[in-house]
């Protein structure tokens, strides 16, 4: 850990000289804060939630809600970021399965082997394409408007909880390697 941490340290310079930019020096206010960078045990387990939540969000809001979640609780920006990386075409479809049955099974429903297709139509034509998605969501998409929040809070606990228990395990080790090493029981 405390590798990671002097490895973390010393790439800090490099954020703080992007900051300095013209075209980024009006984020300098929100972004150069200690605990935006910080590398501690709680503010990384937290920021490890709140990316695992923010990665189950539709398309291209997943960094965005990372981000503005990381400055609102102030916790490590990057490590917020980099989590909702584990969301990407391969692994998307299975998740919004899992959160669809997951919805279901709150909702007290029956669960169905395949999760029903969304409407195909005119994206241009909204009085067209509308009612049919309106009907989509009404019998279909309960479930999955309450399964991707309940799945994503399901990561973010177990995430959250993860980071703290692996942690713990790597300062016990450091401790009892450095036992060994003093030469003291």
């Amino acid at each position: 850990m405390a590798k990671l941490k002097r490895w973390v340290r010393g790439k800090m310079h490099i954020a703080h000289g992007w900051l300095q930019q013209p075209l980024l020096r009006f984020l300098q206010p929100y972004l150069d804060r200690p605990q935006l960078w910080s590398v501690q045990r709680r503010n990384v387990a937290k920021a490890v939630a709140v990316g695992l939540f923010s990665g189950l969000m539709p398309g291209p809001t997943q960094m965005l809600t990372a981000g503005l979640l990381a400055l609102l609780f102030r916790i490590n920006l990057p490590v917020a970021l980099i989590c909702t990386l584990y969301t990407n075409p391969f692994t998307y479809l299975p998740l919004y399965f899992l959160a669809f049955r997951l919805g279901l099974l709150l909702l007290g429903q029956q669960a169905t082997a395949t999760m029903p297709v969304m409407p195909d139509g005119a994206w241009h034509d909204i009085a067209l394409w509308g009612p049919q998605l309106l009907h989509w969501l009404t019998q279909y998409g309960k479930p999955l408007l309450l399964g991707v929040p309940a799945l994503g809070l399901a990561l973010a606990l177990a995430g959250y909880l993860a980071v703290m228990l692996c942690w713990r395990l790597a300062v016990q080790h450091q401790w009892q390697h450095r036992k060994i090493e003093r030469g003291s029981d």
